[in-house]
């Protein structure tokens, strides 16, 4: 949008803040470079388009605003004369994309001085050398560093994964090498007492009704009940009564096996029934190895079940092999994130899932919204930790308007007003030293609204703090998701 061109005075320019320490020659320079535009309530210039121009307001209202998703949240509103915006880093020239960074409308008639990008660009270079050098310094050493430190926290967050991974894979592996170890001794034994039983003087029938005994029994183990522990208790008892009254020795190591795999008093009586009472005894014993191998071999099961769910959920938390950009079920990412840092989490903090499961599949880059998880889910973890380590972290999602909402809420202090506006900034921390970089929040930030042009949030009273991403449901004209596989 153009203003009208009106007369540009080398004085009324010189007392704006900005130029007030010009020289008369620098500000008829500018004058004769630049030119006053009075600009009517509206639209100056919008985010994202070339910086052509360098604004210097005289008189007026000026509004200044950025957008996110697809709103445009106002940053600025100011009458201060001398207030600058525009192509400010047209000194850099096109080491850098020259946009701009914002949106400027007015909301009165307003006066600027306005300067052409590479007027002002030319005037910077030829008049302050010095203090351009150090702009491109400390422009390109703040982007290095915070690519450098932005790594870094990319680096911490995979290390303390890796460790709570090799954590969760530990436990059912070793359980699996135990039960393994303890299943080849039950088969060793259960071989044995077969061999003592068909030694001994048994109608073949006898045999096989053992045989059939023992195939019902495994059948049971497969469909075992599960009991509370007054209910497991009583049973046990029962079981051990019914042994000793038998005749069975070591009536109460056995019932506790019995009791686990959902066998009770009506299955023992049918035992009794199948077999002669010279071979119950043995019967009852080779039963047992059969019940204890049936257990192990469950156990087996699960364990390597469990290490096959770690292994597909590191698969669902890296991406490694899907595309880069696609269309992605949150609700899969999230559960790999939380499974991924149950290690970090601990068993002290209570983790509440309120999914809607109706949800679409969005259009997402899944790799950076993990990331987007483990920051988020981290901080919350780190403010309950705080103050004693117990609190409720519940991850929800649900349908705000045509966006998908994702919220982690956590019970820990909270987020003071007079920072809650500072949070999302890069190298902000609230962390000791040495425990965090002040980019986690950041990084989130961009790859959520520079990246999925959605919006990222917090709303914080003590003991209720919420921070809430929405993203878009469907692909921006640029971006073309693949389907997941």
């Amino acid at each position: 949008m153009s203003g009208r061109a009106m007369p540009c005075s080398p004085r009324e320019i010189g007392a704006l803040f900005l130029f007030e320490k010009l020289t008369a020659e620098q500000l008829g320079r500018l004058c004769g470079e630049g030119r006053v535009e009075l600009f009517e309530p509206g639209a100056v210039y919008t985010e994202g388009d070339p910086a052509t121009c360098f604004y210097v307001m005289i008189e007026g209202t000026v509004v200044l605003s950025r957008r996110v998703g697809g709103d445009d949240v106002e940053v600025t509103r100011t009458s201060q004369p001398g207030v600058y915006s525009g192509a400010m880093q047209a000194y850099i020239g096109d080491r850098v994309r020259q946009i701009y960074n914002n949106s400027m409308r007015v909301t009165e008639p307003t006066r600027f001085f306005v300067l052409p990008a590479d007027s002002f660009a030319r005037f910077m270079q030829e008049s302050f050398p010095m203090a351009v050098h150090l702009l491109e310094g400390l422009f390109f050493g703040s982007k290095s560093t915070q690519r450098a430190i932005g790594q870094r926290e990319r680096l911490l967050a995979l290390g303390s994964l890796s460790a709570g991974l090799t954590h969760e894979l530990n436990n059912p592996a070793a359980a699996a090498v135990r039960a393994t170890a303890t299943l080849r001794e039950r088969v060793a034994k259960m071989r044995h007492k077969l061999g003592v039983i068909s030694a001994g003087p048994f109608p073949r029938e006898a045999l096989a009704t053992l045989i059939e005994v023992q195939e019902r029994t495994a059948e049971r183990v497969a469909k075992a009940p599960a009991l509370s522990p007054l209910e497991a208790s009583d049973r046990e008892d029962a079981l051990g009564d019914w042994l000793d009254d038998h005749g069975i020795p070591d009536g109460w190591r056995i019932a506790p096996t019995f009791v686990q795999a959902g066998l009770d008093l009506d299955w023992l009586d049918q035992v009794a029934a199948a077999v002669d009472p010279e071979i119950l005894p043995g019967a009852v014993g080779w039963l047992n190895y059969t019940v204890e191998t049936e257990l192990l071999m469950n156990e087996i099961e699960d364990s390597t079940t469990r290490v096959s769910r770690l292994v597909d959920a590191a698969k669902q938390y890296s991406q490694l092999d899907r595309a880069p950009y696609q269309h992605a079920d949150v609700h899969e990412l999230l559960d790999s994130t939380l499974l991924m840092l149950s290690g970090k989490i601990g068993r002290q903090i209570d983790v509440v899932k309120e999914y809607d499961r109706t949800l679409p599949r969005i259009p997402a880059y899944p790799a950076e919204l993990n990331q987007v998880w483990t920051n988020l889910i981290d901080n919350a973890v780190a403010a309950m930790d705080s103050t004693g380590g117990d609190g409720t972290l519940t991850v929800r999602t649900a349908l705000e308007n045509d966006r998908l909402l994702v919220e982690f809420r956590d019970t820990g202090p909270g987020v003071p007003p007079e920072i809650r506006g500072r949070i999302f900034d890069p190298f902000f921390t609230t962390k000791p030293v040495g425990e965090g970089t002040g980019l986690g929040l950041d990084i989130s930030w961009r790859i959520v609204v520079n990246k999925h042009h959605g919006t990222l949030q917090v709303e914080s009273v003590p003991g209720d703090t919420r921070f809430q991403v929405l993203l878009p449901l469907a692909a921006s004209d640029d971006q073309t998701p693949e389907e997941s596989s």
